[in-house]
Order: C-alpha cells, then sequence, then structure tokens
C-alpha cells in the first residue's frame, strides 16, 4: 500500500532559450493512480537528472506532461505477474513521486539483491552512466591493459564511472579534465587518475599535452567542441576517440562550433571517431555488474555521486548538474 495519497509530478511548461531557467516546470498534484491489469504502482525512492535531458528539452519532451527519466522506486501494489509488492525497481518515469510500469517495457526491469551495493549504485556505476562508460570503454574504444586514457567532465557521472571502469581494466594513465581546482584535486586524490587539469587554465589541447606529454591511447568525450579537438591533438597514431555527449554545445544561446578546426587529423592519425548511444548496447547491463559488483561488495569502489534532497528540489538538482556543481552522478532522493 502506497504511504501518500498525493502524486507530484514535474512538467516542462516551455521551451528554454539558453541556460534553463526554474520557471519553464511546474509542481504538479494528482491523486496516487491506482495500477490497472498487468500495471505496478510504484513509489520513487531516488531520480536521475542527465545531461541528455537538456536536450530533450528542446523538442523531444512535451509540454504539460510528466518528464521521463531514471528512476528507482519500490512496488506498493501490483497486478502485474512479473512484480510483487515490496520489489525494487529500475524504470523510466522519472521526474515524479509514482509511476504505474510495466515489468520488461520501456527498460522496466526488477533489480537484483546485491548484498553490501547501495540502491543508488543502480543510478549511477550500475546504472545508465556507468553502463556508458562500459561499453564506451570496451566496446568502442576495445580498451585494452596498458593504454592510456583521457576523460574529458571526468568529475561527472560518465567521467567517474570511465575513471573506475579503466582502473579495473588495468589502464596504464588515466589523465582528466574539469571545471574547477578542487575536482582536479579530487580525481588524483580520491578517484585515482594519475593526472588532471582544470580546463579553465588555458587551451585544453595545451593543457592536455602537458598532462599526458607522450599521448594518448584513447578518450572519452564528453564536452565535445574544445575538449574533443584536445584529445585529437594528443591522441597516438591508430587512437580511437568515443564520444558520449557535446554538453559544451547543449545550451542553444552560446553553442561553439560543432566540428573541431583539426578534424582531418582523425585521417592524418588513422584515429577512429565513433558516438556512444547507451540505449544500443543495453544487452552489456549483465556485462557490467559481473565486473563491478565484486568490487563494490568489497568496498574497492563506491558509486560516486551527489545527492540533492527533497523531490520538490529536483529541478534545483538538474540545474545544479548542468552548472557543474555535481562530483559523480547527480541524483535526487525523493
Amino acid at each position: 500500500m502506497t504511504t501518500t495519497r498525493t502524486a507530484r509530478a514535474f512538467h516542462l511548461t516551455g521551451r528554454p532559450d539558453g541556460f534553463p531557467t526554474p520557471d519553464l516546470f511546474s509542481l504538479v498534484e494528482s491523486p496516487v493512480p491506482e495500477p490497472g491489469p498487468g500495471q505496478a504502482l510504484v513509489e520513487n525512492l531516488h531520480l536521475s537528472v542527465d545531461p541528455y535531458h537538456r536536450e530533450e528539452m528542446d523538442s523531444g519532451w512535451d509540454l504539460y506532461t510528466p518528464l521521463e527519466g531514471r528512476a528507482v522506486g519500490r512496488v506498493t501494489a501490483s497486478r502485474d505477474p512479473g512484480l510483487a509488492e515490496g520489489d525494487l525497481v529500475f524504470h523510466r518515469q522519472g521526474w515524479r513521486t509514482h509511476a504505474l510500469v510495466t515489468a520488461g517495457t520501456s527498460g522496466t526491469r526488477r533489480l537484483p539483491s546485491y548484498e553490501g551495493v547501495p540502491l543508488t549504485a543502480h543510478l549511477s556505476i550500475l546504472g545508465g552512466t556507468g553502463l556508458t562508460a562500459y561499453v564506451a570503454l570496451t566496446r568502442t574504444l576495445e580498451f585494452r591493459a596498458g593504454q592510456d586514457l583521457f576523460v574529458s567532465a571526468a568529475a561527472g557521472g560518465v567521467g567517474t564511472a570511465a575513471g573506475r571502469i579503466a582502473r579495473v581494466l588495468g589502464a596504464g594513465r588515466i589523465i582528466g579534465s574539469a571545471g574547477s581546482a578542487a575536482k582536479a584535486a579530487r580525481l588524483t586524490g580520491d578517484l585515482g587518475f594519475d593526472a588532471a587539469f582544470d580546463y579553465h587554465d588555458g587551451p585544453v589541447g595545451e593543457l592536455l599535452a602537458k598532462a599526458a606529454p607522450d599521448g594518448i591511447d584513447a578518450a572519452v568525450d564528453n564536452v565535445g567542441g574544445d575538449h574533443l579537438a584536445g584529445a585529437i591533438s594528443a591522441m597516438r597514431d591508430f587512437g580511437r576517440i568515443a564520444w558520449v555527449g557535446a554538453i559544451a554545445q547543449y545550451h542553444a544561446a552560446d553553442r561553439p562550433p560543432a566540428a573541431p578546426r583539426n578534424l582531418y587529423d582523425v585521417v592524418g592519425k588513422s584515429l577512429r571517431l565513433e558516438g556512444v548511444l547507451v540505449r544500443n548496447h543495453l544487452d552489456a547491463q549483465a556485462e557490467l555488474e559481473a565486473l563491478l559488483v565484486p568490487h563494490l561488495r568489497s568496498g574497492a569502489i563506491t558509486p560516486d555521486i551527489t545527492v540533492t534532497e527533497g523531490f520538490e528540489r529536483t529541478v534545483d538538482g538538474f540545474l545544479g548538474m548542468l552548472r557543474g556543481e555535481n562530483t559523480g552522478k547527480m541524483l535526487i532522493r525523493v
């Protein structure tokens, strides 16, 4: 039985022009829905806010309807034979306190019980961000032990996961960029990076050349623009770049040019540049869990998260994530 009779959900009420503002969202209340045949009612516990949500604001999300996002919650009532009351569930009906779900549809799945693994791991290093980092490394880059890696936006959700997973895979040197000196220091002090720099300190290509004077074999790029150009300039011949995102270009009012000026060096160095969409690799979830769960249970890896407390602060957490206020994955604790 659900613990409250009122459900709340955030709606988008307008399209952003540049950086999003809180007035583009409204908080709507309604009665908690009853599950129909084949449905389960989930009361959400944690929500994920992600960089791709900024792109969804431009055209992907419908106005005046509950928004989409990854979430984990507990089943409080069920008419779905695949989900029982009390089950913990991953699904994609975030930005709301309650959701009606059906097992096996729209990514909905009952979460496995891993003793010693915190629930937040399923929205961070075992969730979409961790899976993105894993497939970028293992499938796109075909990353091998001893290779040197550059990760842009390395203090974010995908960036921290990429660093953790690369270390488990036996990386040589791992270099990261971040948005502040404090974040760069945390990358090398707590998160296992061998070198890191604040990209505000100068041209990214020069900072990366200083941090990796012998070059790099592979890169996970979450930023685009000058970070992608820097990765190309530092890349050894036959290197590979997994292009995960272009957060530098998400805000329409101040987007830099999409293509770096040294793009033709991809040809000159025989590089491979490939985009990564995690939805094309959902079959890798079991591989990710098999690799990381033992390290999570032992405490060798802990989920790198920043938590915003309270459902009503979901928009605050989302905008804070876009401003780079998080280290690791930004989550909302409902």
